[in-house]
């Protein structure tokens, strides 16, 4: 048995609150498991026969999940070591005996899941649950919602849960224990086989919330079951199908007429049926204070006489135009989102009338926006997003003086001159992705105390923001990502003293010195991801506002050099106010070498700057400064000797060989096996030279590499690697080729790529790093296909001026 078989999974919880042991394959309860838990979820384990040794004793223990652990027997006690559960989860568990007193024991318990254990009746042995809130015994074969006697003295009772079971029938007496509860309960009878329910069964119930949804075996059942459920009252009423049912033909228009039987308040409607011809869908609803169609088949909905309607919700349904519903005085709330495009003639009348969502229906509408809701002078909350195209009326919000909410977002407006005019009270608007140009005429002076502006995905004309954000002194979010702005004035946010979350992403930003602006010292994020930011000021950097708690650089061209070193080391330092910052990234020639800036060197600059320095205080002696130069520049002098006595001596003879090879000793291996391999014995052959082969024995190497090397060869190819990096002799070779090749104004360098090299290590060659930016080289692959265009390319380049 191991400590870690069971660990806690939510790191935001206190120390041995929650334990998780799911899907552990344990068929046991590990003695590990402090005995301070208050939630164990075993889940999907094996523990076939429960008693009371099962449990370690766990006095704390509030909520514990046995579902699908193959349980078949439970015994009498088997809960005692944990009988303070409040909730206990016995899902999927296939429990052919249950001990006539195995929960008794369990006085605190308020949640009891036997869903899917092979119940076939609710007559369980739990009087002693005295303080049950919920019984949920779904999906298994239970025949009659008959509750026990005992029960009806279970004041706390609220919620019973049989839906997929195998009940056909209600009679009167199988809910007299459900009316003498009397209380505010939820049923919950979806999924079942529902045939016939007794006339009066449900007299003078009083439910909280009944869900009858594919309860029943036809509609004429469900026809007849409404109306025998006369004198039932709801506050919430679930009707229709499930989502994953196909679609019925009906032909009685009136096939809910039942529902006129019902007192209730709320209706969730999902509609399956569809007809040809009208149905009459909401006859019997117009009592109801709030409706949700959630899905239906509805091709039109005439004018309905809704007496109580505080909301009505019309969602994905085949209406081509959004209901006439004017005059409806009680009307607060109004939401359709269809998925076909419709027409809106507006509405009138709706004096209570606050919440508006059109949002997504793909409205085409002129001369918006009074003129659409006349007399509906309450309205707060307006969204017309995700339509089609909406042009504006001269003032097209006169009469809408209470509008705190108005969303506009990816839907193509047409503004006039001040289309937001009158708008004083609104503190929340979306014009993001609205096709809209700003210039002089577009003027948010009356949004005093607006907080939320986003009108991402627009574009502005010139600096426009510097005038445009004046008057917005209330502002505390804005976002203007994806719009084009290269620059932003240092005034654009005079007065915004309250802006706290400013959005200036995937915009075309090179300088962020507006940040400092004093009245924008309360900003706590800042998102300027995916601009065209090379550097940041350390004056700015100094000056950003102390509240700044999140800022978002990432994706930007960060241009890591010496030069840049106080800004590279302000990222390292502030990584933990940084978003993402893995993905800010040094910007290099290549995409695929790009690196986060946290991995730049900074020490190298440092040493550096140290050098200079040294250097400089060397100068006050000739003499001191004189030696070092001498002896650290020893190796260079030598070299620069032997290049002009080469250079003063002209070849007098033909090339002795193709291609003189600069490697590393370490990278032996790979030039024999490989290179001299392909070369030397293909056809035809090419003829290199190799320094451990074709030296001149008691020659001075430096004059091997000009005489047998360099002049005596056509070409040079030089082979990259880590080694090579590191070897003073291969970059002396190289510097040297290179040097030679540019006096004779002949670029013969080929360049192999063995083995990826960091970028800033190519450095550490004179002239490699260039090299590789402006001549093309060869990079060697495994890959056999990649293999075998390397060798052609490396032949046809060798043999390119051969003689």
């Amino acid at each position: 048995m191991f400590d870690f078989i069971c660990f806690p999974p939510i790191p935001w919880m206190s120390e041995n609150q929650h334990y998780s042991c799911m899907g552990r394959n344990l068929s046991y309860i590990p003695a590990s498991i402090p005995s301070s838990v208050h939630t164990l979820d075993f889940s999907f384990n094996f523990l076939k026969h429960l008693q009371k040794t099962v449990f370690p004793v766990l006095p704390f223990l509030q909520v514990l999940d046995l579902s699908r652990c193959h349980i078949e027997h439970i015994e009498n006690d088997s809960f005692y070591n944990v009988r303070n559960l409040t909730s206990l989860i016995l899902t999927g568990n296939p429990v052919t005996h249950f001990g006539l007193e195995c929960f008794n024991v369990l006085h605190n318990l308020q949640r009891l899941v036997l869903v899917d254990v092979g119940l076939t009746s609710l007559q369980l042995h739990i009087n002693n649950l005295t303080r049950l809130q919920e019984l949920k015994v779904g999906t298994n074969n239970i025949q009659s919602m008959t509750l026990p006697s005992f029960m009806s003295t279970f004041t706390r009772f609220s919620l019973l849960d049989l839906h997929a079971n195998n009940i056909s029938i209600i009679k009167s007496d199988h809910t007299a224990v459900l009316r003498e509860i009397g209380r505010n309960m939820t049923l919950i009878l979806c999924r079942n086989p529902l045939l016939h329910i007794e006339p009066g069964a449900f007299k003078d119930i009083y439910l909280k919330e009944l869900d009858i949804r594919s309860a029943f075996v036809s509609l004429n059942a469900q026809k007849g079951c409404f109306k025998a459920l006369d004198g039932l009252s709801v506050d919430k009423l679930f009707i229709g199908k499930y989502r994953m049912e196909r679609k019925i033909e009906v032909t009685d228009p009136n096939y809910l007429d039942g529902l006129c039987s019902i007192n209730f308040n709320e209706l969730y409607f999902v509609q399956k049926e569809f007809s040809m011809s009208e149905m009459h869908v909401f006859k019997c609803m117009v009592n109801a204070t709030k409706i949700t169609v959630k899905r239906g088949y509805l091709h039109n909905m005439g004018y309905v006489p809704f007496h109580h309607l505080k909301e009505l919700y019309l969602g994905a349904t085949s209406l081509s135009a959004i209901p006439c519903i004017s005059g409806i005085h009680s009307l607060e709330k109004l939401v359709v989102k269809n998925i076909i495009p419709m027409t809106f003639l507006g509405v009138a009348d709706l004096p209570l009338l606050r919440y508006v969502d059109l949002s997504g229906n793909l409205l085409n509408l002129k001369d918006c926006c009074s003129q659409f809701f006349q007399r509906c002078q309450n309205i707060r909350h307006m969204n017309l997003s995700r339509n089609s195209e909406i042009g504006m009326a001269d003032k097209p919000f006169s009469g809408f003086d209470l509008l705190e909410v108005l969303d506009f977002h990816h839907t193509k407006l047409h503004v006039v001159f001040h289309f937001l005019e009158g708008l004083q009270n609104v503190q929340y608007l979306d014009i993001s992705y609205t096709s809209i140009s700003f210039s002089n005429y577009m003027d948010f002076h009356d949004l005093g105390n607006l907080t939320v502006l986003k009108m991402k995905g627009n574009s502005f004309r010139g600096d426009m923001l510097s005038n445009l954000l004046q008057n917005l002194k209330n502002l505390e979010v804005l976002d203007i990502s994806h719009c084009g702005i290269e620059k932003i004035s240092r005034t654009s946010f005079k007065g915004m003293q309250k802006l706290r979350h400013l959005y200036l992403s995937q915009n075309k930003l090179m300088v962020l010195d507006f940040l400092v602006h004093p009245d924008l010292k309360q900003l706590t994020s800042v998102y300027v991801d995916k601009n065209s930011i090379i550097s940041i000021s350390l004056d700015v950097l100094q000056k950003l506002p102390t509240n700044l708690s999140v800022f978002d650089l990432s994706s930007n061209p960060i241009e890591c050099s010496c030069a840049h070193t106080d800004f590279i080391l302000w990222i390292i330092e502030h990584r933990g106010i940084l978003e993402q910052p893995q993905n800010i990234l040094c910007k290099t020639f290549s995409a695929s070498s790009d690196f986060p800036a946290t991995d730049f060197d900074i020490d190298s600059c440092v040493y550096n700057t140290r050098l200079t320095v040294i250097l400089l205080i060397c100068c006050v002696t000739a003499v001191t400064v004189l030696s070092v130069v001498a002896y650290r520049f020893q190796f260079y002098l030598k070299y620069c000797c032997i290049l002009l006595k080469g250079y003063k001596s002209p070849k007098q003879q033909e090339c002795s060989y193709d291609a003189f090879v600069i490697f590393s000793s370490y990278d032996e291996m790979w030039i024999m096996n490989e290179l001299v391999e392909n070369l030397e014995n293909g056809v035809p052959p090419v003829h290199l030279c190799l320094h451990m082969r074709d030296f001149e024995a008691g020659k001075s190497i430096a004059s091997n590499i000009i005489d047998e090397g360099i002049m005596g060869s056509q070409k040079v190819i030089v082979v990259v690697s880590q080694h090579f990096i590191d070897s003073a002799w291969c970059r002396f070779e190289f510097e040297l080729a290179q040097s030679w090749f540019v006096m004779e104004r002949n670029a013969n360098i080929i360049i192999i790529i063995l083995e990826d090299v960091e970028e800033r290590k190519t450095k550490k060659v004179f002239g490699l790093h260039k090299h590789l930016k402006k001549n093309t080289y060869l990079k060697w692959s495994r890959d056999p296909l990649s293999n075998m265009r390397f060798w052609i390319r490396l032949r046809k380049a060798v043999i390119a001026t051969k003689k």
